[in-house]
Order: C-alpha cells, then sequence, then structure tokens
C-alpha cells in the first residue's frame, strides 16, 4: 500500500485562504489579523532523521493563523523534483523566499545548497536578520562551500547559532530532555508561560558557548522517554547541558551584527509540549522586536500526527509516499508510519 493512502485530510478550514510566494515547491501560509501582520517567516526543514517536514508546517500554521505572521515553508525534494525528499541534501527549493523574510525558522541537517542558493542565506545573514534553530540546525549544512568567503557550510551552527555538532549527551531512543530554566533567566520574555518542556528526543552535549550567550534553559536526561520519568542521578546531570539560549552572531561580511535563538530539542514528537511550542513562538516575537504575549495561543490549527524520528534508509520510500507541500496544506493532517526500529512512545494523538 503505497504511504500516501495513510495521509488523513480534516475538514478544510471555511475562509482561510493560502497565496503563493515561491509556487507549488513551497508551502506559503498568508497570516491572519495579529500582531506578526507585515512579518513574513520562513521555516526551513530538510533532515533524515527529526521530521522538520512534519512540524515545520505545524508552526507555520500556529505561527500564521495565531499570530499573523505570512510564513513560507520550504521542503527537500528528490533529485527529479518530484515529491518531498529529506534524504537528499541538495535538494531544498525556494532559498529566494528569504530575500524577503524578516526571520528564518531552520531545522535542517548536513545540507548543501548550491552557490546561488547560498547566495540567498548569505543576504539574509548580512542584514543581521535573526535566526531560530533547532535540533539538528547546530549541524544545518556541510561540504565545500561557504556563505560569502568567511563563513563555510560546516561552520554556520557554530557562528550562527553558538554550537556545532558535538555528541548526544543522553542516550539515544531510550533517555528523555527535561527543560530546567536558569534561574537567572527565570524572568526573560522567551520563558513567558514557559514551565514544563519534555522531549523524547535526548540531550545534545554542548561545550562550545561563551559568556556572550545567554542560556535560558538546560536540559535534564530523564530515566526514560516517558514525560513523567524521573531526572538521572549522578554526573550525566551535573552540570545539566544548555538547552536553550540566545547567541549574537556576526554576518559573512565581518560587520553586520545579528542574533539568534537556539535549542536542541525539536523532533516532530518534541513539538507535542505545548510549552516547547510555546517558546519557540516566544522566540518569534521577541527577535523580531515584538511585545511577548504573556500566554502565546499555540494550540494546534489542525490536528498534528508527528512520526516518532529516525533515519529511514529504504531508498524508495519517500517516491512511494509522494509527499507534496499541498499535503501540509490548512485543512489537512497528513500522518505516516513510524520509521523502523521506533521504540513505543503512547504521548501523542493518534489519527
Amino acid at each position: 500500500m503505497m504511504i500516501r493512502n495513510f495521509l488523513l485530510t480534516a475538514s478544510a478550514l471555511v475562509g482561510v485562504a493560502t497565496f503563493s510566494f515561491g509556487g507549488a515547491t513551497t508551502l506559503v501560509l498568508k497570516g491572519k489579523e495579529g500582531p506578526g501582520k507585515g512579518k513574513h517567516i520562513v521555516l526551513v526543514s530538510g533532515d533524515e532523521e527529526y521530521r522538520t517536514e512534519e512540524s515545520m508546517p505545524m508552526l507555520g500554521k500556529i505561527l500564521s493563523q495565531r499570530h499573523g505572521f505570512d510564513c513560507t515553508v520550504l521542503f527537500a525534494w528528490d533529485k527529479t523534483g518530484t515529491y518531498i525528499d529529506p534524504n537528499n541534501q541538495e535538494g531544498i527549493k525556494g532559498w529566494d523566499a528569504l530575500d524577503t523574510a524578516d526571520l528564518m525558522v531552520i531545522g535542517t541537517r548536513f545540507r548543501r545548497p548550491s552557490e546561488e542558493d547560498a547566495k540567498h542565506i548569505t543576504d539574509f545573514l548580512n542584514k543581521g536578520k535573526p535566526v531560530i534553530g533547532i535540533r539538528t540546525s547546530t549541524h544545518s549544512f556541510n561540504g565545500d562551500g561557504n556563505f560569502g568567503g568567511t563563513l563555510s557550510y560546516g561552520e554556520f551552527g557554530l557562528k550562527i547559532l553558538g554550537e556545532q555538532w558535538v555528541n548526544h549527551h543522553g542516550g539515544h531512543k531510550s533517555q528523555g530532555a527535561r527543560g530546567v530554566i536558569e534561574e537567572v533567566q527565570k524572568d526573560h520574555k522567551i520563558l513567558n508561560s514557559v514551565k514544563d518542556v519534555f522531549g523524547p528526543s535526548d540531550v545534545y552535549g554542548v561545550v562550545h558557548l561563551t559568556d556572550a550567550d545567554t542560556i535560558l534553559m538546560r536540559g535534564a536526561v530523564t530515566e526514560s522517554l516517558d514525560p513523567k520519568s524521573k531526572n538521572v542521578d549522578g554526573k550525566k546531570n551535573d552540570p545539566m547541558q544548555p538547552l536553550a539560549w540566545l547567541h549574537p552572531y556576526t554576518a559573512p561580511n565581518g560587520e553586520t551584527k545579528g542574533q539568534s535563538f537556539c535549542t536542541t530539542m525539536g523532533a516532530s514528537v518534541d513539538l507535542v509540549n505545548e510549552d516547547l511550542r510555546r517558546m519557540l513562538v516566544n522566540a518569534a516575537y521577541f527577535l523580531l522586536g515584538h511585545e511577548v504575549p504573556e500566554k502565546a495561543d499555540v494550540d494546534y490549527v489542525d490536528p498534528f500526527y508527528p512520526s516518532f524520528y529516525g533515519f529511514i534508509n529504504d531508498a524508495s520510500y519517500w517516491k512511494t509516499a509522494d509527499l507534496q507541500p499541498e499535503d501540509y496544506d490548512l485543512g489537512k493532517a497528513p500522518h505516516v508510519p513510524d520509521s523502523k526500529g521506533s521504540p513505543e512512545w503512547n504521548f501523542r494523538d493518534k489519527p
């Protein structure tokens, strides 16, 4: 049975319109009335493991329909440009959407953009525009290319977000991550109404932050993937690794200054957690200079059925799935099976 047959579509929302900045290769969500009206957020998916092709459309719907931001979601495509294929590291289409973006939200892993596509990223950064990075964004890009000559692909995470790939500090697929607010930052606006953050993705190692960075939250390694599981005892949580922080960056031109927010959480199943979604929405408001809501509305616009994270090595999987941006549009709630070897995790809605 083709995976497309698993896609479940919710009833279309009445009176909600969409329009296109970039055509059929992107998902474009026009913002409703709200504080974000007139601002454009580009959300970049494209990773082999943590299902940003699921999470970025969901976040785009919240940001556009709950808060008024215009949102464009980019996807990685197969080499023929026929279907969404997160495994193709050269496949992201629509980078030119950054030309009109006020904020980029990125969750890619080891992508290899062309020189032409990289220029859109370079120009965005050289304007000092803000960036939100999730999970594998610490190793967003890879390869021989560079952003304007002074920033190599492999340095994007370290220099723009403050960290690169280090290691899995917690047990992968066996230990979860619980957010612990940094006491001195408990009143930071990004943490407005953020109290209970948990995700089944493990804590990443973080070793390169400096005094210039603002750590907002640390990650406690938990005994299991159960949100109620206890924090492990001993050295694993002493000290706890940074889990979310603000980082000041210098653009590739060596002059312009910008700011980013990064969290090492961000698997699609992590975003079942309401307060994690709220922290990301708060970060968007903060980085764009808007007043952060006391309690941002982060309810799903459409049902969200995230699949558990994991590599999908079946060469025919994505071709058979035949996923298109329209499958993630307003009024639709796609669902695909968990990847092989996924642990049982019964803390999300099921279709």
